[in-house]
């Protein structure tokens, strides 16, 4: 693996050695680190000890997930749950709860040589009953009864050419930790965050009141919100968001709306943007850069000084001159380059396109933001449906679906069959690249010469 670490959403164990006909099974990381140090170290040891000893856990299970250790070779596994090779880990062991919470605040730290980026491999043994070339468990006892720091111990045990790696991105469909808390009468962005997430999670855990403002001010109604979260998932009931709580309402969220698979519900415009971790520019293609071009399109259908973009999942100079222009007209450098700031005021300029612009029968509709996939109901299913079965009347192989807004197995089967014949990838997943493609081959069909696909005045997007 190649680029700077991150802290996966998840990893896959499996439950015996390399080898052997064993199961997998995938957690959220800091509930296998919690897992593992309650397997590995007692819950009476002294911070220190326990601290140095979750930096070294946490380091070596990244250690194998960034080499690729196991990968490589062919298994489909990231670490193994045999001491032999790895660390312990029980599926249904116990979790002691001052380890939980240590987790929480340092599952994503861990150690690195000094002038590497590549987690170190922290190996390390009892100390007793087995010895290594690494970190002695119960000798970190005594070392930090003698006074010794986590950071010192680390040291000790893997020299002094170490250092640790603070607050490293998680690497999931939340934003990472701003780097404070933030307590009643704050006012941020990310606040507005975790107030969105816990709206979205109340749903599934209807004892968490919902704030009626999520607009980024911290007020009671969010303290009691977060008091509520934090009692129903065992964290300090302090109704303050601190990294803990950041990181728990992120994989809380991820978990009800199934986010990393989106196989529930389409993603909406607001969350959209969060997806967007690094920049777009110049030289770069796919399906990315097609979503890219198409939001372009129909904002410079609608705002007459940003320059529209043909549709063709390369980004070249049209591109980058289109994307100069959105940045001039909203105020941003003009880079050239999709930042994440450009990214989110993209949406945002999107999303008041779609919210202004209601479904026509006799135009095409706007992709609506969403991502449609099966499990998902919606009106723009319904649409979606609509299409492809007036499409099956000239393409017979791509199945006619009834219009009821629900997107069941039909449905993805339909869209399979649109994506095999118009070349797009067969994944049965309607994001904007395959939208845009429906749509443009049912105005085709439907509309002939007319063009009537996203008439805005003085222009109409193909």
């Amino acid at each position: 693996m190649v680029g700077i670490p991150f802290i996966p959403e998840k990893i896959t164990v499996h439950l015996g050695p390399p080898d052997s006909d064993a199961e997998n099974v995938t957690l959220d990381f800091p509930e296998y680190i919690k897992n593992v140090a309650s397997r590995e170290i007692y819950p009476t040891w002294p911070e220190s000890a326990l601290r140095a000893n979750i930096y070294a856990i946490t380091t070596f299970a990244l250690n194998r997930i960034y080499t690729e250790w196991y990968r490589l070779k062919g298994y489909d596994f990231d670490i193994t749950n045999s001491t032999q090779y790895d660390q312990a880990f029980d599926f249904n062991g116990n979790i002691f709860e001052n380890i939980s919470v240590l987790v929480d605040e340092l599952f994503n730290d861990y150690v690195v040589k000094q002038g590497a980026v590549e987690p170190y491999f922290t190996a390390f043994c009892n100390g007793t009953t087995t010895t290594c070339e690494g970190l002695s468990q119960w000798g970190t006892v005594s070392l930090a009864e003698q006074g010794f720091i986590p950071y010192d111990i680390l040291r000790y045990y893997y020299g002094d050419d170490i250092q640790l790696v603070f607050n490293a991105m998680v690497r999931s469909n939340a934003a990472s930790y701003p780097g404070r808390d933030f307590s009643e009468g704050n006012i941020s962005e990310n606040i507005k965050i975790i107030q969105l997430r816990l709206n979205r999670i109340a749903q599934n855990y209807p004892r968490i009141p919902k704030i009626p403002q999520p607009n980024g001010f911290f007020g009671p109604e969010t303290t009691a919100a977060v008091r509520e979260f934090q009692k129903i998932f065992n964290l300090p009931e302090t109704g303050v968001i601190d990294k803990a709580t950041w990181y728990k309402t992120g994989y809380i969220y991820i978990s009800v709306k199934k986010l990393a698979e989106l196989d529930s519900e389409g993603i909406s415009l607001s969350e959209l943007p969060r997806q967007h971790e690094y920049d777009i520019s110049a030289g770069a293609e796919g399906a990315l850069v097609k979503s890219l071009q198409y939001y372009l399109a129909v904002i410079g259908a609608y705002y007459e000084n940003v320059i529209p973009t043909p549709i063709t999942g390369y980004f070249g100079k049209t591109t980058e001159d289109s994307v100069k222009s959105f940045q001039r007209v909203f105020g941003l450098p003009e880079t050239g380059v999709v930042d994440l700031e450009t990214w989110n005021d993209l949406y945002r300029a999107y999303a008041g396109i779609v919210e202004s612009v209601p479904i026509n029968p006799d135009t095409v509709a706007l992709y609506p933001g969403n991502i449609l996939k099966e499990g998902v109901t919606d009106e723009y299913v319904r649409v979606l449906q609509e299409y492809l079965t007036f499409i099956n009347k000239t393409y017979p192989d791509i199945p006619p679906v009834n219009a009821t807004g629900y997107f069941g197995p039909v449905t993805k089967s339909s869209v399979i069959a649109f994506q095999k014949r118009f070349g797009l990838p067969q994944n049965g997943v309607v994001g904007a690249d395959t939208w845009n493609e429906i749509a443009t081959v049912y105005s085709d069909l439907r509309f002939g010469s007319q063009k009537q696909t996203y008439q805005f005045p003085g222009y109409t997007i193909k």
